[in-house]
């Protein structure tokens, strides 16, 4: 007797459950290494453009947006949520601020399950959406770990600010394919290069490459709404 998901789950499929695995294994690593957790939720994003694209070139199935839906809470809704929450801890463990800040990381779950749940139901045949994509709230947070942004102050902020935003009424466009190709290859930079592997020289291109994908993630986190999509290619 087969499993049942013989001849029911696609190629791209495979890439989205893939994309879960990498976001359980950036959670489990958040409590050893937030580095080590932040280049796995970048090679996790990059699973998510490229289940898209094997979609497109080999079909999709019926059951892919809900994988892509559940995959995306495991990767970019609970592993960077995990990642702050460990990074805050370290640090404010004994403060009295430590239980306001796990709240945060706590909604900032919330906020990206809702969202997940609305663009399945509402935007996901669209070229755009509502609410900032929670792939780009959490490649915001990664890169900012990667990038050396780990204090607790900070994280909080920007855990507020992105759960605010992933449910706020503002308009994002997807990314265009050669843009999503650039951001693809920065990340990619930023995981093989950055935190504990190797020469010195290739952890500072690795933080280099870093600061570079936050300053593409932040201006179209700001700029994306009003002027992204008013120019094609």
């Amino acid at each position: 007797m087969k499993p049942r998901f013989v001849g029911r789950v696609g190629l791209a499929d495979v890439v989205t459950i893939a994309n879960a695995a990498v976001g359980f294994l950036a959670t489990v690593a958040a409590t050893v290494n937030i580095t080590l957790a932040a280049r796995l939720i970048l090679l996790a994003a990059i699973a998510d453009a490229l289940d898209g694209v094997v979609a497109r070139r080999r079909g999709g199935t019926a059951v892919g947006e809900y994988l892509d839906s559940l995959a995306d809470v495991a990767s970019f809704g609970v592993a960077p949520a995990s990642v702050a929450a460990v990074a805050i801890l370290d640090v404010w463990s004994q403060s009295d601020w430590w239980g306001l800040a796990l709240a945060g990381t706590a909604l900032f779950v919330a906020a990206a399950v809702t969202r997940l749940g609305l663009y399945t139901a509402y935007d996901s045949a669209s070229a755009e959406t509502e609410g900032v994509q929670t792939t780009l709230a959490a490649t915001v947070l990664a890169a900012g770990v990667l990038a050396g942004f780990t204090n607790p102050v900070i994280l909080s902020l920007l855990v507020i600010i992105l759960t605010a935003l992933m449910l706020a009424p503002i308009t994002y466009p997807d990314l265009h394919a050669q843009d999503a190709i650039v951001m693809g290859a920065v990340q990619l930079a930023a995981i093989g290069l950055s935190g504990p592997f190797g020469h010195r020289i290739a952890g500072t291109l690795g933080e280099g490459f870093a600061f570079g994908l936050l300053f593409l993630s932040l201006a179209y986190l700001v700029l994306g709404p009003r002027f992204y999509w008013r120019r094609e290619w």
